[in-house]
This record gives structure tokens, C-alpha cells and sequence, in this order.
């Protein structure tokens, strides 16, 4: 099992930045892939960015060039850094881990912690 706990989300004006963490704990060993989702009312999660173990990164177009995606080893800690915030990037944001073991992937998805861009 892993847990993971997101911190950092809050308000910011249009054009701010904030910066989010997901401290993971547990069986952490066999963690592959991390990543970061959001989601408003009435929608689906939608991705934002993801890095592998290898530290490949991926991010969606309206994260692209505003948003970076890291991770700490070391701290078992995924960062985003959110850049320029547009009132749209208002959202709960959801850290999300792949474990693998034997072959077997296994999802993990933190709490969730809220984002606003208003002014």
C-alpha cells in the first residue's frame, strides 16, 4: 500500500504561481510513475503532467511551458510547479502513484487539495 498526501494548493491571483508537494509513504519501493491530475465539478479527472522513474516527463497541452512536474527520490516527494495561473487551472489537484510489482501495476491517488486562480 502506498498513501500519499498532497499539500500546497490554495489561492492565487491570475499570473501567480504555486507550488504543490505529494509526500509518499508506505511501500514506496516499487513505485514506477507519478503524476499529477485535476479535476472541477461536473468533470472527469483530467492528467497535467506525469514523470517516470526515469524521470521522463509528460504534460498536457494546457500545462505546457507554465507547469513543472519533479520529484525528490530521496523525500519520496512529487512537486508541481505552477507558473502564470489562469483562473481555468482552478481546480482539485490529485497526486497519483503507479506501483509495480510482479508484473502488477497498482494506482494510489492522494486526497486532493484546491487550487483557485481568482483576483
Amino acid at each position: 500500500q502506498v498513501q500519499l498526501v498532497e499539500s500546497g494548493g490554495g489561492l492565487a491571483q491570475p499570473g501567480g504561481s504555486l507550488r504543490l508537494s505529494c509526500a509518499a509513504s508506505g511501500s514506496i519501493f516499487g513505485l514506477y510513475a507519478m503524476a499529477w491530475y485535476r479535476q472541477v465539478p461536473g468533470k472527469q479527472r483530467e492528467l497535467v503532467a506525469s514523470i517516470t522513474i526515469g524521470g521522463s516527463t509528460n504534460y498536457a497541452e494546457s500545462a505546457k511551458g507554465r507547469f513543472t512536474i519533479s520529484r525528490e527520490y530521496a523525500k519520496a516527494t512529487l512537486y508541481l510547479e505552477m507558473n502564470s495561473l489562469k483562473p481555468e487551472d482552478t481546480a482539485v489537484y490529485y497526486c497519483n502513484a503507479e506501483s509495480r510489482t510482479m508484473g502488477l501495476s497498482y494506482y494510489y491517488w492522494g486526497q486532493g487539495t484546491q487550487v483557485t486562480v481568482s483576483s
